[in-house]
């Protein structure tokens, strides 16, 4: 009988079975964590369905509103807003929910142990041109008593202190990358079977990256320092490239190597980026994957946050492009 190699061949591992996996070497593993990161993975599925029928569905464009941050809100950054919200409720694991596109906390389920920061559609403005957007997500576990009353100190926790993090990149492919504090791994959708197939076992950056990426629109409102880095950068003939879209910029850099940088700037003297639910889950990512990440003066999950809503200036990336700039600009 002829053989057939190519019949029958794996599909490889899902993000299902990943979970249960990296589950199982805890022993003391309870699943509730599991079964939130199999929640994200539901929602981001039923988001990179309505992104990628938007143009037919009349998403795209701005809703007529603005969020907390006095941005307009997009059509898309609402859906995603209901869509998490919505697995987030229905999973019964998370506690409380802190969202770019909300003012206040919002209380979940007290009985629960976890509470998730998270932008639920980062770069939504570039939809209309089909430049790739994300979400971003990060999760902590509680400090006061389950079954109480969720308080904003539950909240306002270090970076250092998530127990999860992660993102979703919705670009040519979908893409989910996340890290529980034990490396990360990046998984893409299969649109045929509508699956996450792991597809980036145990990312690493590289030290020595060869992009920079900022927007040097801003070039006249940049500090001299920065300016410096910036030619510095030109000089020794690394490649720039800004997308505009935060995911999209920070993962191309994770895998290719490279500084991501959004300074603090006259008109958004503290930053612009939010600290809880972008810069903190990038900068855990980044991390666990060999890089830095920093607010130009220390290590971004080191900074106690004040309000939901804090902003910071980012600097990301391969970790001695990260301590050459904060050399130049400190």
């Amino acid at each position: 009988m002829a053989t057939t190699p190519d019949l029958g061949k794996p599909v490889g591992v899902t993000l299902d079975r990943f979970i249960k996996r990296d589950q199982d070497s805890f022993p003391y593993a309870t699943g509730e964590l599991s079964q939130l990161l199999r929640d994200i993975g539901l929602a981001s599925k039923i988001l990179n369905r309505e992104i990628t029928r938007s143009g037919l569905l009349n998403l795209e464009g701005a809703f007529g509103a603005e969020n907390v941050q006095g941005e307009a809100q997009q059509k898309l950054d609402v859906v995603a807003n209901i869509r998490f919200k919505r697995a987030l409720t229905n999973g019964g694991q998370v506690c409380a929910l802190v969202s770019e596109e909300e003012p206040d906390l919002i209380t979940i389920n007290p009985d629960a142990n976890y509470l998730v920061a998270m932008d639920p559609l980062d770069g939504s403005s570039n939809i209309d041109v089909n430049v790739s957007i994300g979400t971003i997500f990060s999760i902590y576990r509680r400090k006061s008593k389950k079954g109480s009353q969720v308080t904003k100190e539950d909240v306002l926790q270090p970076g250092r202190d998530q127990v999860a993090a992660g993102y979703v990149l919705y670009g040519s492919s979908t893409m989910l990358v996340y890290t529980t504090g034990q490396g990360v791994n990046g998984f893409t959708h299969g649109p045929t079977i509508g699956e996450f197939f792991l597809s980036h076992p145990n990312i690493k950056c590289t030290p020595d990256g060869t992009i920079y990426s900022i927007n040097d629109g801003y070039w006249n409102e940049m500090t001299d320092e920065l300016r410096s880095f910036v030619e510095y950068c030109r000089s020794q003939k690394l490649t720039a490239r800004y997308a505009g879209s935060l995911v999209t910029d920070v993962h191309r850099n994770l895998l290719k190597g490279g500084i991501y940088i959004y300074p603090a700037l006259p008109k958004h003297p503290d930053g612009k980026l939010r600290l809880l639910y972008e810069a903190n889950a990038l900068a855990m990512i980044v991390e666990q994957t060999g890089g830095k990440a920093s607010d130009g003066k220390q290590r971004i999950l080191d900074i106690l946050p004040k309000e939901f809503h804090q902003r910071t200036p980012l600097f990301i990336g391969s970790a001695n492009l990260v301590d050459k700039c904060l050399e130049m600009i400190s």
